[in-house]
């Protein structure tokens, strides 16, 4: 059975470096009718449950370790049985949020996520966080970026562990060059696609943020 991708808008707060702010965070399942897959677990345990419903958990997939993208991650595990997957370069910002629990497994470039009917190969994609991550299914036609790449631009890269020329250069050589029809579906707000993002770089870049 084909994959089908569902949307879940959960709300809370977004801290680092002494700062608090209120965000929504689109938290993405992917599979079929029997399992699926958690792509950032943000917020909000009992109505990401209740959008896996009765299939089973595959994995709990996180882009980075901002504490918005993982703060439900560990009680989703506990209540479903799921791994959390996430960069070993994020766990310094991981340790932050839970300081008493690790993650499960470890993402690597390059590798594929083979659950719930998905393929879903993990881009490393730097630069809002070490640890960032795109996961790329060209059967579905679909990146999920995560705060790497949104509507109109880079992710943030004014706080700690972030750094702009970085962000750039994964965008650049990792994203764009993907088909231009593949939609882009991100950690906050509306999707987009690679062909209406790509014509920018330059902007983006002048820009410097």
């Amino acid at each position: 059975m084909t994959a089908r991708i569902e949307r879940l808008v959960t709300a809370g707060q977004f801290t680092l470096d002494g700062g608090t702010w209120d965000v929504e965070n689109n938290v993405w399942l992917v599979g079929d009718d029997h399992e699926v897959v958690v792509i950032d677990a943000a917020h909000d345990v009992d109505a990401i449950v209740a959008a896996v419903g009765d299939r089973r958990l595959k994995a709990i997939v996180c882009t980075h370790a901002h504490n918005d993208h993982i703060n439900a991650a560990p009680a989703l595990a506990e209540r479903t049985g799921a791994l959390i997957w996430l960069h070993h370069d994020d766990l310094a910002l991981w340790k932050q949020t839970h300081p008493d629990r690790d993650p499960d497994a470890g993402l690597l470039d390059g590798q594929v996520i083979e659950e719930a009917g998905a393929d879903l190969r993990v881009l490393h994609t730097p630069g809002h966080a070490p640890g960032a991550v795109c996961l790329y299914d060209r059967g579905l036609g679909v990146v999920f970026t995560g705060d790497t790449l949104f509507q109109g631009g880079p992710g943030a890269t004014g706080r700690s562990y972030s750094h702009f020329p970085t962000i750039i250069d994964s965008i650049r050589d990792r994203l764009l060059t993907l088909p231009p029809e593949t939609k882009v579906l991100t950690g906050h707000g509306d999707s987009t696609t690679i062909g209406a993002e790509a014509p920018h770089l330059q902007e983006w870049i002048a820009r410097g943020h």
